[in-house]
C-alpha cells in the first residue's frame, strides 16, 4: 500500500510538472506573443482615446489635431525609409489606422532601445571572426571557370559575412530524427578536445537527458563543453539559474539575448541556429533541436519532419567560427586562432586518414551565417540565386511561407520558365496564423505553375532546397520574414556532392506521403481562412 501510495505520489508529481510547463509555454505566447501586442494596441486605439475625449471636453479637437501631425510625421519618415516596400506597406497600414498607438509603437521600434549595445557586439564579433578565418580566395578562383555560378554565390558570402568554399569535406544527410538521435550521441562520445553547442530550443526530456549525461562526462574526461541557447527558453523550457545547474557540471554555459523589460527591442532578435561542433572537424546544423518532438520521443502535431547534416572535414571549421562569434556576443570568447588551430591540427588527421582510405569526398561546402543586424540578407540571397540558376527543379521542404515580394517572384519566375517548383509545407501547423497566411499565397503560386504539397502525416519543420541534382541547401533558415530578417541563422551550402541525390531522394518520399494541393482545395477553404490570411498579410513584416 505504501509502495502504491508513492507511484501515485510521483505520478502526480509529473503529471503537475508536464501542466506546469504547458501552462508557462502558453502564458509565454499570452503575454509576450507579438499577436498580444499588436491586440492591446489595437483596443487601448478604442478606450483611451474614447476616455481623453470625455475628459478633456473642449480639449479635445486640439488632442486629435496633434494626433493627425504626428500621424503624418510617421508616414512621411517610413516613405522615406530605406526599407523593403511589404515593410513600408505594413507599417503605413499599421500607423495610419492605429492613431495614435500605431505611431508610438512604430517609434518604439524604430529607437531600438536596448538592442544597440547587441548590435555593436554582434558586428564586433564578426570583424574578429572574419580576421581569424578569412575566406579561401584561391580557391573560389578556381571554380570560376568550372562554376560561374558557385564563384558568384561565393563573392557574395564572402562580402556578406567573410564565409568561403571549402572542399575536403564529407555530409552525411539525416531525414528525420530519429535516425540523427544516434549518430549525434556517438559523435559526442568521440569528443577529444572540444564540445560547442548552440540551439534556438532546449528542452528537458530524454534527448537532453541523453546529451547531458555524455557531455558530463566528456567534461570529466578534461574536454570544455560549452553551450548556448536562446534566451526565449527561459519563457518556455528553461528556469532562470539552468546556467548555473549547466556551470556546476562543468559546462560553460550562456544565454543569448536573455529577455529583457517590455521596453526593449533586442528581443527581436532571436538566435534561430542549430550548430554542433565537435574539435573543429565535425559539425552539425539543420533543423533539429534539442527537445523530444525533434526526435518524435513525443508527439505534438502529428509526425514531426525534421532533418539535419553532420560535416566531417574542412568545412567544420566554419561552424566553430559561427558558435565562437555568437559566444563572443555574451562573453570575452578569448583567442579565436586557439580553437582554429586545435581544427587545423585535427584536420590533418581526418585528411591523411581520408587519403589513406582513398576516400577523399569530393564536391564543395559553403558555410554560413546570417545576422539580422547589418544591411546584408544572405540566407535569402541563397535562396533567391538557387532559384534563378535552376534549370530543371528545385525541391523545397519549409515549415512556414509568409513571403516578401522578391522571394515569391522568384518562385513564380522559376515555374514560369519551366522549372518544376515543388513547396513541401505541414499538413498540421504549429501556428494557425502562419498556416492561414501560407495558404493566402496558394492561388497566385499555383496559377504561376509552382506545385504545392502538404506533409499529411504532421508539421514539417525541415529548412531545405535541392535543384538540378547538383545543389542544395540545409540549414535553419524559413521562408518567413523572422528567419529572413530578423533572426541569427546558418545553412550550409552544397555542390557537387553525392549528399545531394540523398536529399533529393528524401524530398521524392515526403512527396510521396503528401497531398498535392489543387486549385479545388484552394476553393473550398473555409471563409474564416480566407479572412485570416488576407487581413494577416497587412502587417505580415510585423509578425
Amino acid at each position: 500500500m505504501k509502495t502504491e501510495k508513492i507511484k501515485m505520489e510521483e505520478d502526480f508529481s509529473a503529471i503537475r510538472k508536464k501542466w506546469i510547463k504547458i501552462g508557462r509555454k502558453h502564458l509565454y505566447r499570452l503575454f509576450y506573443g507579438r499577436m498580444t501586442m499588436i491586440a492591446l494596441i489595437m483596443i487601448a486605439q478604442v478606450v483611451v482615446p474614447l476616455v481623453l475625449f470625455y475628459n478633456l471636453g473642449v480639449y479635445s479637437p486640439l488632442l486629435y489635431m496633434g494626433m493627425l501631425a504626428v500621424t503624418f510625421i510617421c508616414i512621411l519618415h517610413i516613405f522615406n525609409m530605406p526599407s523593403r516596400p511589404e515593410f513600408k506597406m505594413s507599417w503605413l497600414i499599421f500607423v495610419a489606422a492605429l492613431t495614435p498607438f500605431g505611431c508610438v509603437f512604430y517609434l518604439w521600434v524604430q529607437t531600438d532601445l536596448g538592442h544597440r549595445k547587441l548590435k555593436r557586439k554582434a558586428e564586433k564579433a564578426m570583424e574578429e571572426a572574419k580576421e581569424a578565418l578569412p575566406p579561401d580566395l584561391d580557391l573560389a578562383k578556381q571554380v570560376q571557370k568550372t562554376s560561374p555560378q558557385l564563384y558568384g554565390l561565393t563573392k557574395i558570402a564572402e562580402k556578406a559575412g567573410g564565409y568561403g568554399l571549402y572542399q575536403n569535406t564529407r555530409v552525411t544527410y539525416f531525414e528525420n530524427g530519429e535516425t540523427f538521435f544516434p549518430e549525434l550521441l556517438r559523435q559526442l562520445k568521440k569528443a577529444k578536445k572540444f564540445i560547442f553547442l548552440e540551439f534556438f530550443i532546449l528542452a528537458e526530456g530524454y534527448m537532453w537527458e541523453e546529451v547531458r549525461s555524455i557531455l558530463a562526462q566528456k567534461v570529466k574526461e578534461g574536454v570544455e563543453v560549452r553551450l548556448l541557447y536562446d534566451g526565449t527558453n527561459e519563457f518556455k523550457n528553461l528556469p532562470h539559474s539552468y546556467p548555473k545547474q549547466m556551470e556546476e557540471l562543468g559546462i560553460r554555459c550562456r544565454i543569448f539575448a536573455p529577455i529583457r523589460p517590455f521596453f526593449s527591442t533586442e528581443q527581436n532578435y532571436r538566435d534561430h541556429r542549430k550548430i554542433l561542433v565537435i574539435d573543429g572537424t565535425t559539425a552539425i546544423t539543420g533543423g533539429i533541436n534539442l527537445a523530444d518532438e525533434y526526435i518524435n520521443a513525443i508527439s505534438v502535431y502529428g509526425y514531426w519532419k525534421d532533418t539535419s547534416i553532420l560535416l566531417e572535414g574542412d568545412g567544420a571549421k566554419a561552424f566553430t567560427r559561427m558558435f565562437l562569434e555568437a559566444w563572443q556576443v555574451t562573453e570575452d570568447v578569448g583567442e579565436y586562432r586557439k580553437y582554429l588551430r586545435l581544427s587545423d591540427q585535427a584536420l590533418q588527421v581526418f585528411r591523411e586518414n581520408m587519403r589513406r582510405e582513398k576516400e577523399m569526398p569530393g564536391g564543395y561546402v559553403l558555410p554560413y551565417g546570417d545576422c539580422p543586424l547589418d544591411d546584408e540578407r544572405l540566407g535569402e540571397m541563397v535562396y533567391i540565386d538557387m532559384l534563378n540558376q535552376a534549370r530543371e527543379y528545385v525541391h523545397i521542404m519549409t515549415p512556414y511561407l509568409i513571403l516578401d515580394e522578391e522571394m515569391k517572384q522568384a518562385l513564380m519566375m522559376a515555374a514560369r520558365r519551366g522549372v518544376e517548383v515543388v513547396l513541401i509545407l505541414p499538413h498540421i501547423p504549429d501556428k494557425p496564423y502562419a498556416f492561414a497566411l501560407a495558404k493566402a499565397h496558394y492561388r497566385q503560386l499555383l496559377e504561376a505553375g509552382v506545385q504545392i504539397y502538404e506533409f499529411t502525416p504532421g508539421f514539417v519543420h525541415a529548412k531545405e532546397f535541392v535543384s538540378d541534382g547538383r545543389r542544395a541547401v540545409v540549414g535553419t533558415i524559413n521562408l518567413d520574414y523572422r528567419s529572413l530578417y530578423h533572426h541569427f541563422e546558418c545553412a550550409c551550402y552544397m555542390e557537387d556532392m553525392d549528399v545531394v541525390l540523398d536529399i533529393e531522394e528524401d524530398m521524392q518520399k515526403t512527396m510521396e506521403l503528401s497531398h498535392r494541393i489543387t486549385m479545388e482545395d484552394v476553393r473550398s477553404q473555409s471563409i474564416f481562412t480566407r479572412a485570416a490570411g488576407i487581413l494577416l498579410k497587412l502587417v505580415a513584416p510585423l509578425l
